[in-house]
């Protein structure tokens, strides 16, 4: 990711985490971030790590690939119980790239929980970045729409 820090930390043994770059330059983007986008990651709790609509700790539940033209791919990620009331569905349009990459170095947690992400302009639409514990995903469509509850 450009400015959201989200980084193994061996001396802390755990994550080091830091989105303030990247809100700092946030309010630059917005005409040039599509609306869905815009409103996604410009929510107020997004970032705020203890908030119940923060995206950190969420889960990986599944993910749906476009088969087709349509470029339509969602990814459902589900509540932490501790945290989040419910878990939230991403919807992206106009998919043109679309990938995952594990990196397999942690084996003790059953599921990836995201640690923080980014979503950037680019031409056409935007590109959306998720930190997970031990993957990362990369997304380049046209615009996101964020759905919470929609995975219940």
């Amino acid at each position: 990711m450009k400015f959201v820090k989200a980084e193994w930390d061996a001396e802390m043994h755990g994550f080091d985490l830091d989105p303030s770059a990247y809100l700092a330059e946030l309010p630059k983007m917005r005409d040039a971030l599509p609306p869905g986008a815009w409103a996604y990651a410009s929510d107020a709790e997004h970032y705020s790590m203890r908030g119940s609509r923060c995206v950190k700790d969420l889960e990986l539940a599944a993910i749906s690939v476009p088969t087709d033209k349509r470029g339509i791919l969602v990814i459902d990620f589900a509540a932490n119980q501790w945290k989040h009331e419910c878990g939230l569905r991403l919807r992206y349009s106009g998919v043109s790239h679309f990938s995952i990459d594990y990196d397999r170095l942690i084996d003790w947690m059953q599921a990836d929980t995201v640690l923080l992400d980014e979503i950037l302009p680019r031409e056409g639409g935007c590109l959306h970045e998720i930190a997970l514990t031990d993957a990362s995903i990369t997304v380049h469509c046209q615009d996101i729409e964020a759905m919470w509850g929609g995975t219940e």
